[in-house]
């Protein structure tokens, strides 16, 4: 029994819909998303309004359903207004900058890193802030992750590629470790 999926998704202005067999197909002010029908999920679309309902009642089929009303209503939102992450480089020497779309990395390695841009998702570079923007939730998400991948945050100094926001938890160094046990 899915809570999101019985409330009716509200289209909103300036965003068209059409429900195929196979699809449901947003398009809007920033571009045009596919969503691909899951098994046993009907879609309708009444006035400014769709509607998910399952076909048959099975576990896979209540899984299905709230799973669908998401991805439905991730595409409105992107195509609408799009998605935004924002990763911040942390470490002395560690910089990002922008070669026509391909990112490339300077964080610590004996070579730069370099990351070609997916279709679909626009990387900017601002100082040490790196911002990746596009319609599609899934792909922004997983360019971010792959991008913190390539260096993720270490517990000691906190160098590394974190999301803004992200709280790195910091460990005690050596000094500190050792500096308690000497007392005599």
């Amino acid at each position: 029994m899915s809570k999101i999926a019985k409330k009716p998704i509200i289209i909103p202005e300036g965003v068209t819909v059409s429900v195929n067999s196979g699809a449901v197909e947003c398009s809007g002010k920033l571009g045009k998303i596919s969503v691909p029908m899951l098994p046993f999920i009907s879609v309708a679309m009444k006035d400014r309004e769709l509607t998910v309902r399952p076909n048959e009642e099975s576990n896979q089929a209540g899984a299905n359903w709230g799973t669908m009303a998401s991805l439905i209503m991730s595409a409105l939102k992107g195509v609408n207004e799009g998605f935004t992450k924002t990763l911040e480089i942390e470490g002395i020497g560690f910089r990002a900058t922008m070669e026509g779309e391909t990112l490339v990395l300077n964080i610590g390695f004996t070579h730069p890193v370099k990351f070609q841009s997916r279709q679909g998702v626009k990387i900017t570079v601002a100082k040490n802030i790196i911002t990746i923007a596009g319609i599609d939730k899934a792909l922004v998400g997983q360019t971010a992750a792959h991008i913190r991948s390539l260096k993720k945050p270490e517990p000691y100094k906190g160098k590394g590629i974190k999301y803004s926001g992200e709280v790195v938890r910091r460990k005690a160094g050596k000094k500190v470790a050792g500096a308690g046990s000497e007392q005599k």
